[in-house]
Parts: structure tokens; sequence; C-alpha cells
């Protein structure tokens, strides 16, 4: 039989890795973004298993489906997700989509609009190759939150909405390396479970599936380093656009960040993003500014008698929630 196959486009923004889905998925309708998802969901998981997971992926791959806007004034729309579901938005992502459509022709230097499951964003690529991505509206939902984590004790924190969930941690004892990652990410998993645990959440009851440590930067041009674990039990390698934007949110309501004031957040392997914000009511308006470069292009392809073709299943968890647009 004629195997399918996949066009893909791999980028990698910060050091964390986006596969662009150019062509080859599912026919998902000509609904809102948030209703394509539910039809990916539903009808198509196992594209989002053979995209991401192994044997052809990894599970720090996030999966980016290219889709025809329904919203003219914007140049793509995109479903998000990774190796156990579906992302509401992705900073890092949506920067690697933009030096992905640059890389293919489809767009150049200048602002464009972008409609993703979480809300539409707008991202400018800028003449060097960087790209600021002005992401939805964020917040911080609840300061201060303390949860009993086995092992490890008492644990306090912010809960914060950056186009996903995040429960932001600065006090914590433990180092920020790539040589700790192993004990960080037990760490993070284990403070992930307690939340659940003790009914810790976002706003409407929403699962908060986004771990973030902060501690002092090893660069003497950031302001903080973090380590993010990501739903999937894997660390983000780059800052995380969405975890910035909850940490931005979180600054605001601290008297700690003023509006167009730009604040560095080096990641765990070194790079760096920026970001300011805008007020809008109670809440802040974040730019994420990083680079992206591509890796590869080709096509994946699934051919009828492979046992895997469907990709390897993920264990690490639970399905995240996917978010509505806050």
């Amino acid at each position: 039989m004629t195997p399918q196959r996949i066009h893909i486009i791999d980028s990698h923004t910060g050091g964390e890795p986006t596969r662009v889905v150019m062509a080859g998925g599912p026919e998902l309708g000509r609904g809102s973004m948030s209703e394509r998802l539910e039809c990916l969901r539903r009808d198509f998981d196992w594209f989002r298993s053979a995209v991401v997971n192994e044997p052809r992926g990894s599970d720090a791959v996030v999966g980016a489906l290219l889709c025809e806007p329904a919203d003219l004034t914007c140049v793509a729309g995109v479903i998000f997700f990774n190796n156990v579901g579906y992302l509401g938005m992705c900073g890092h992502g949506t920067i690697g989509l933009v030096v992905t459509l640059a890389y293919t022709g489809r767009i150049g230097p200048g602002v464009h609009r972008i409609v993703t499951p979480a809300g539409s964003v707008s991202a400018q690529l800028h003449p060097s190759g960087a790209v600021t991505v002005h992401n939805v509206a964020s917040y911080r939902y609840r300061a201060g939150v303390t949860v009993d984590v086995p092992g490890h004790g008492r644990l306090t924190g912010d809960v914060a909405w950056g186009g996903n969930w995040f429960f932001l941690v600065k006090e914590h004892g433990l180092k920020l390396s790539l040589d700790n990652i192993e004990q960080l990410t037990e760490f993070t998993w284990a403070v992930r479970k307690s939340l659940s645990a003790a009914g810790v959440s976002g706003d409407g009851g929403a699962e908060i599936d986004h771990v973030e440590l902060f501690g002092p930067p090893d660069r003497k041009d950031a302001h903080s380093k973090n380590f993010v674990l990501c739903p999937g039990k894997a660390y983000d390698r780059s800052p995380c656009g969405t975890g910035t934007s909850a940490k931005a949110a979180c600054l605001y309501a601290d008297g700690k960040l003023r509006p167009g004031e730009v604040w560095r957040q080096e990641s765990i392997v070194g790079s760096v993003f920026e970001v300011t914000v805008a007020v809008d009511g109670s809440k802040v308006m974040p730019s994420i500014t990083g680079t992206a470069f591509v890796t590869a292009e080709g096509d994946l392809i699934l051919q009828e008698k492979d046992p895997f073709r469907l990709g390897i299943p993920a264990s690490a968890g639970s399905e995240p929630a996917v978010l509505a647009r806050h």
C-alpha cells in the first residue's frame, strides 16, 4: 500500500524543538481553532502521536499543525500538541512557526496575526530574524498558594495564566542546572501531582499542567533563570514563552515590573527570552522576543505494516486539559 506522507519542517527556539506540519494533516473543518482542536483530539489523536512521539519524535518535541485561518486577517491558524495532549498556546512554538513561515517564503519581516485555540496573537518578524510574540492577556490568579508535597514538605507558589496554567515557585532549594535535571524533574512532577491531589486549579477548575521554578541567573544579562516542566514530563529547553508571560504577570502584580520595562529570562540551557508588558485592566499583555532556527525539512512516512506507525504512547501521565481562552 502507498504509505502516508506528512510534510514537516523542524526548528528549535532557544533549544526547544518545534515540528510544524505543513501538509498531510487530517481535515478538521472550517470552525474555530478550538472546534478544530476538539475534532483533532476526538477523531485523529493518532495523528498527534504519530508526529511527535517515538519513533519519529521525542518527549521534547512540540507539534504545530498549520491550518487555514477562518479569520482572513491572520496569516495562519495553528494547533499545538505534545507527547500527551494539546496546548492552548505555545510561545516558543509560535516563534518557531513564524521563522518556519519565513523560511518557506510565506511571510517577510513585519507584524503578522496568528490564531490559536487560546485566541489570536500577533507576532513581529524583525529584519534580524528575531521574533516578538504579542501573547494573549496574562494574569496571576492566586498568590501564595501552599501545598504539601510528599517527600519535600510544604511549598508555596503562585498560580498564573500565560496561555497555559502555571504554578510558579521561587523558594525551592534546588540547583537549576543541566546536571540536576533528574532531581528537578522528579520534584516538579511531585509538585504537579500534589496540586491535583489538593484540588488546586486554575480559573474555572482548569488543570495546572506546567510547573515553573526560578533561581538566580548564570548569565550577567539575565534577571532570572528557570526550569519548566511541561505536561508530558519533559522539561522546556527554552525559557518558555507562556511561562515567561505568567512570570511577567506575577512580577507586575507585585510591582516589580513596570509597563515597557524589559525582563530577561534565562532557560535551563542558557538561552534567553525578553519580555515586556502593557496593561489591560487587571491583566497584562506580554510581548516575548526570542530566536528560532530551522533544523530539518522532510516527510514523515507512515507505512501500513509498521506496528509503531502511530507512535509509541507516552506513559508520563494523563492528558492535560485543553484550555479555553482567558
